[in-house]
């Protein structure tokens, strides 16, 4: 394995393993680990994947990791950001796994203690525990669905930085490389819709801003938004049946989708929207 530079500061399992992976990201990798260096939650770890970056990142994260023991760097080629999420999962040693992209941010320095109030007061066998980010583009809170069925995985899952996952879920079935915009979306049903070694997992949701997210990344693109809608078509044709497809779409459409999503992007209007959207998940 082509693998240079790789450390890690913890000899037993954290309860945590924030993964941060980049190629080139510049200073967005700085601002987004101050943000994990102001936890107030310190039973963590830190990796950052690099894929051999040419702009210093790699240099500026291996001089961090001199000072912060907790924090790891792994400079290694990837095949892409799936390809890179996984080598970052599998160079983890934490309980529980998070991705937070350059760029983003922790909505605040006791994001990681909540969380951890959270997964102590439900506790779970195979768990996934998810919350709500903030939309820097719209300036808005996106609340989560906070009880899953097939519909709502369906029409939207909790995006990435919302979910805290069990490492063992990311390490028994890892992202999909062969989808190029929705492996995390693929990865979600199969955790949803699959049993674990014999375990069903839990999804717990706990009403907590948990990443403040720049948006505007790599699968909002005009062109990635064409192959997403064509991997969630593939996607859900593995997981759900012909019937159950048919009943969602004509949900859709009947309740104006489109226009929903639009309602939810535009700056104007996201704030009325969401906070709409948020009441009528307090009441479901």
């Amino acid at each position: 394995m082509d693998e240079k530079n790789f450390r890690n500061g913890h000899a037993m399992e954290p309860e945590f393993s924030i993964l941060v992976v980049c190629l080139n990201p510049g200073e967005k990798l700085r601002t987004t680990l101050k943000s994990i260096e102001k936890q107030t939650y310190r039973d963590y770890e830190v990796v950052v994947k690099d894929g051999l970056s040419a702009d210093g990142s790699a240099a500026y994260a291996r001089a961090q990791a001199e000072k912060f023991p907790s924090l790891s760097v792994l400079e290694q080629k990837d095949n892409g950001i799936y390809d890179a999420m996984n080598q970052a999962v599998r160079a983890a040693k934490g309980k529980y796994v998070y991705f937070l992209n350059c760029g983003d941010r922790f909505y605040h320095e006791k994001v990681l203690e909540e969380t951890a109030g959270l997964i102590a007061a439900h506790p779970a066998e195979t768990g996934i525990y998810y919350g709500n980010i903030y939309d820097r583009l719209t300036g808005r809170e996106v609340a989560s669905n906070p009880r899953l069925d097939a519909f709502g995985c369906y029409r939207n899952v909790p995006c990435h930085q919302a979910c805290f996952y069990d490492r063992r879920l990311l390490l028994v079935h890892p992202f999909d490389t062969g989808y190029r915009v929705r492996a995390d979306y693929e990865q979600f049903l199969w955790c949803f819709f699959t049993k674990t070694q014999g375990l069903r997992t839990t999804f717990v949701y706990g009403d907590i801003l948990i990443a403040d997210y720049e948006g505007g990344g790599f699968s909002e693109t005009k062109q990635n938004r064409r192959i997403s809608a064509a991997e969630h078509k593939e996607i859900v044709g593995k997981y759900m049946s012909v019937g159950q497809i048919w009943k969602y779409r004509v949900i859709l459409w009947a309740t104006l989708s489109p226009v929903r999503t639009w309602l939810a992007k535009n700056p104007v209007t996201s704030g009325l929207y969401n906070g709409l959207k948020k009441k009528i998940y307090g009441k479901g």
